[in-house]
């Protein structure tokens, strides 16, 4: 396998409640200090794949059943969470469950529990609140009283805390307002030049997937139908057409077209 790939995931299959199955041989490849975008419409499989790497997968009746994850060389299906973010991954959830009664500062420590020297801990908070100057603002505000963006960015930073080498986001754009998206994206760019810091993410917003990753996944079904440079493939027809609303002339809904038809002119 090629050393600079960190993290490899080969066909896998997720099965929940012992009989749905939702990803129906998933295979990906993560570059050590890229970003890689998982992108497709709401069920395609995109959290189930994060999940599934993380190991989250048991609290929601969960699975992988076939296939093999691999970091950096070790398989690492049977680790848990807390193994996985000792080896550096960690998830940041759709959502972003920030802990509602503690306050911006809080919520970030509770993301350095890993880490035992209180030097390391003070400069990783300095280093998030760098990145992110809004939440040394609000540092001493209730979580639950603060703004969707501000939550979002708390997530990020109380991932950042536990130096990890890679981080999976789940749909960081979901609920924000569009300057603020570009607001997050633009730092987690800044966190992945400037840290080396590995993203894998999931997103619906493919126009904006695109624009700031280096590697593109496209997911239908629980398959994956479509990978690509991200350049590549925001200059491709088809995602253009059914991701990107534009091209094809008039503008179809991504369900209009039969999926056999789209699969057959992408594999053509």
């Amino acid at each position: 396998m090629d050393n600079s790939v960190v993290l490899n995931v080969n066909g896998i299959e997720v099965i929940y409640n012992h009989v749905i199955l939702v990803l129906k041989g998933v295979s990906l490849q993560v570059r050590e200090g890229s970003i890689v975008a998982l992108m497709g419409g709401n069920g395609a499989g995109k959290t189930t794949t994060l999940r599934a790497i993380s190991n989250l997968l048991a609290g929601e009746r969960g699975a992988v059943t076939k296939g093999s994850i691999e970091l950096r060389g070790e398989r690492i299906e049977n680790l848990t969470p807390a193994d996985l973010v000792q080896r550096g991954v960690v998830q940041v959830m759709e959502g972003r469950h920030c802990f509602a009664h503690l306050t911006i500062e809080e919520n970030l420590l509770t993301g350095a529990y890993t880490r035992h020297s209180r030097a390391e801990v003070a400069a990783n908070l300095e280093k998030v609140y760098n990145y992110f100057p809004r939440l040394k603002t609000r540092r001493g505000s209730q979580a639950a009283y603060t703004s969707g963006g501000e939550q979002q960015m708390c997530a990020i930073g109380r991932a950042l805390m536990a130096s990890p080498s890679i981080v999976l986001l789940d749909e960081p754009s979901m609920g924000l307002a569009p300057q603020i998206v570009e607001e997050v994206f633009s730092i987690v760019k800044d966190l992945n030049s400037r840290e080396r810091v590995t993203f894998l993410l999931a997103e619906q917003n493919t126009n904006m997937a695109l624009r700031y990753s280096d590697y593109g996944y496209i997911l239908e079904s629980g398959r994956v139908v479509m990978d690509g440079p991200a350049a590549d493939l925001a200059s491709n027809e088809d995602v253009k057409e059914f991701y990107l609303g534009v091209g094809g002339g008039e503008r179809k809904s991504f369900r209009e077209v039969k999926s056999y038809r789209r699969r057959k002119r992408w594999l053509a």
